[in-house]
Formats: structure tokens, C-alpha cells, sequence
């Protein structure tokens, strides 16, 4: 491919995201013989220590999701789509939809893909955000929008394998599901045997560990009580929620809840994001990675980037019962399901920690992005 300009572009998404920056700018830039410039604009966030050669950070939002400088976002996009003059642009968020096709209308020889990273109008509809009048406007708004670019795109990138089921719009011929898997290279992490030695017995610590986006929906108070329970039981048992939260009402009641119990949970983050990184440290620290999902229409049929992350690091995870899920946990022995409501026994979920040989073939392959470069980089070679 000759050399390349590329635009990958959100707003809310930090310049560091794991996905747009540490997915797809590493990976167009990383294509060994070939020299590409990636401009990547969104939230603003410290540039990361080991940025490739190429990779060039434009700040589009400095303040909150809710503040008056999202609306300046548009504007400084616009203008960066003319200063770059970007062959190829990527754009990772539904708002910046109608400046991309603009800009695509104004000029010949411009592309740009679409990467759906969340069905945008079921979570509209079902997450309760906004207020009941307003959803099914919004939700029908997006899903027009979206139908509309798909047209005009020259590929649709979905972030879901459900997704090409729930998305009308999202046709086969020119779609490619490109999954949150892990980026990093299959040798990187430690072994699953190592972990399997480390596991701690009853009376020595337990490090649990919740990452990621802090919410309700996601199950983060399910993750307090669990190890509050557990702790009945394994009183050396610790858990770590380190990510971000949205919702300040929400995260004002975990650190009331938190408060309440000291010694049970660590904080890490909260009102700040953190740096993906220090999520990964976090991981390699972990002796057991909860995922205590609610079941909601908007979530449950996805498997979460942090599943990837956890396998990625021969972390053993405990899992509701999500056939979605379900399936990758158990072809790797990977960890044990539970219900993290008032049911599950404590006693036959601590058996289950000592006596589960977890990862007994070793870390598992297809937790890592690498599998996803290809389809990549062969959909970029078929639009240029």
C-alpha cells in the first residue's frame, strides 16, 4: 500500500483509548515496509510513553461529556479534516457521523469507514439516560443516520459479532467484525501455570480485581458484595475497581459503600480515567477478575474487551451465566460461572477457586488482537 494518511476520530473517546489508538493506530502504523501517518483525535489524554513513530494526537474535547466544549468538538474536527486532508478516515463515534459525510460529499477520491463500537439505538432505548419521550426520537435519529453513512461508507466495522445480526444496516458484503480482543503479541504475558501456582489458598491473600467502566449496569456494586461475602469466608480476600465512572450519583454510592467497609475494596480512578496500562498492571497483580454484568438487552449478547484482557493474561474470571460467554470460558477452563446475587454459596464458590485447574493449556491464542490485523489490514487493502 502506498503511503497513507489516516484520520481515526472520536470525541469522547480518550487520544489513548484501547481500541483506536492501542488497536488500530498501532496497527497501521506497525505494517512492517510500509510508512503511514495516523492522526488521532478525541478526549484529551497524556500522549503514552511509547508512541510509534507516526502517530500524531489532536485534542477535540478538554472538558466533561456534559460540558459546553462538546460542542466546539464539532468545530475542531471540521477544521482537522481539512488541515490533515486525510486519505482514509475512521470514525469510532455516531456524533461525528454527519461532518464526516460532508466532508466526503465535498471532495472525490475521500473514504471513510464506520466502526461501530456499541449498538447506539438499543442502548438508547433501554438504558434509561434519557428521559422516556425523548428515546425512541434519539434512537430513531441514530439508526437513520447510521443507515444513511452505511451507504456512502466504504466499509462498516463492527465492534460485536452480535452486532451484524442486530444491525439492519450492516451488510455482509462490505462489513468486517473486528472483536476488543487483547493487543499484544501471545508471549507477552505470563503463563497460565505460573498463575495456577500462585493461586492463593483460604487464609492467604485473595486479590480480586473489577476493570473497566464503572457502573450499575455493569455490575459494580454485585462485584462489592460479592467479595463482601466472600470475605465472610476469606477474610484476606481484596477487591480493586479501577476505571472510570460516568455517572457521578453512582459513584458518589460506591464511595459511601466502600467507605462503610474498610479494608474490603481499593478505589483506583473513580472521577478520572486511567491510563490502560496501569489496568493492565493491575490484571498481572489479580488473582481472580469479576465480571458481574446485569442481564440487559444493551450488554448481555457482547463479550466484554476486559474478557479478552483477562484470558490474554492467564487471569481466571468468575462469570454469570451468559451463554455468549459462557462457551469461551469453559474451551479453556478459564474459570467458573456463579450468580453474583443473594444465592450464590460462598463455600462452593471458595472449592471451586482451590480445586479448578485453570488454563490448562496455557493462554489462549485467540484472546489477542493479532487475529484481527489481518481482516484489518485486508479491508484497508481493498479500499485503497
Amino acid at each position: 500500500m502506498q503511503p497513507t494518511t489516516f484520520l481515526l476520530a472520536s470525541v469522547l473517546k480518550p487520544l489513548d483509548d484501547t481500541r483506536m489508538y492501542g488497536k488500530f493506530g498501532r496497527t497501521l502504523v506497525e505494517r512492517a515496509g510500509e510508512q503511514h501517518t495516523v492522526h488521532i483525535a478525541g478526549r484529551w489524554a497524556p500522549a503514552p510513553a511509547d508512541t510509534p513513530v507516526g502517530i500524531r494526537f489532536h485534542s477535540l474535547l478538554r472538558g466533561s461529556r456534559l460540558s459546553w466544549q462538546r460542542l466546539g468538538a464539532q468545530w475542531r474536527y471540521w477544521r482537522l479534516l481539512h488541515q490533515v486532508q486525510p486519505d482514509v478516515v475512521l470514525v469510532h463515534a455516531p456524533e461525528l457521523l454527519p461532518l464526516t459525510l460532508l466532508w466526503h460529499r465535498l471532495g472525490s477520491g475521500r473514504k471513510f469507514l464506520y466502526d461501530v463500537r456499541e449498538n447506539y439505538a438499543l442502548n438508547i432505548r433501554t438504558q434509561q439516560v434519557y428521559p422516556p419521550w425523548l428515546r425512541g426520537l434519539l434512537a430513531g435519529l441514530v439508526r437513520g443516520l447510521e443507515t444513511m453513512v452505511a451507504r456512502r461508507a466504504a466499509g462498516i466495522i463492527l465492534a460485536e459479532r452480535s452486532y451484524a445480526e442486530e444491525l439492519p444496516f450492516a451488510k455482509p458484503r462490505r462489513t468486517v467484525v473486528l472483536e476488543n480482543k487483547f493487543a499484544s503479541e501471545p508471549e507477552t504475558p505470563a503463563a497460565a501455570p505460573t498463575r495456577l501456582m500462585l493461586m492463593p489458598r483460604p487464609g492467604e491473600t485473595l486479590r480480586l480485581l473489577y476493570s473497566g467502566t464503572i457502573s450499575e449496569l455493569n455490575g459494580v456494586f454485585e462485584a462489592v458484595e460479592f467479595t463482601l461475602r466472600l470475605r465472610q469466608h476469606w477474610p484476606q480476600a481484596h477487591l480493586t475497581i479501577i476505571g472510570f465512572c460516568q455517572r457521578p450519583e453512582q459513584l458518589q454510592r460506591l464511595r459511601t459503600v466502600i467507605a462503610a467497609n474498610p479494608g474490603a475494596v481499593t478505589l483506583i480512578g473513580g472521577d478520572a480515567l486511567v491510563p490502560h496500562a496501569r489496568i493492565v498492571a493491575a490484571i498481572a497483580q489479580s488473582h481472580l477478575g469479576l465480571l458481574p454484568y446485569r442481564p440487559h438487552p444493551s450488554t448481555w449478547r457482547c463479550v466484554p474487551t476486559k474478557l479478552f484482557e483477562y484470558l490474554a493474561s492467564g487471569l481466571p474470571v468468575l462469570i454469570p451465566d451468559n451463554p455468549y460467554w459462557t462457551g469461551i470460558v469453559a474451551r479453556h477452563q478459564a474459570g467458573a460461572v456463579v450468580s453474583f446475587d443473594e444465592t450464590f454459596a460462598v463455600p462452593a464458590v471458595v472449592a471451586q477457586l482451590t480445586a479448578a485447574p485453570f488454563y490448562p493449556y496455557g493462554v489462549p491464542a485467540e484472546a489477542f488482537w493479532q487475529s484481527e490485523t489481518t481482516k484489518l489490514w485486508a479491508l484497508l487493502d481493498s479500499i485503497r
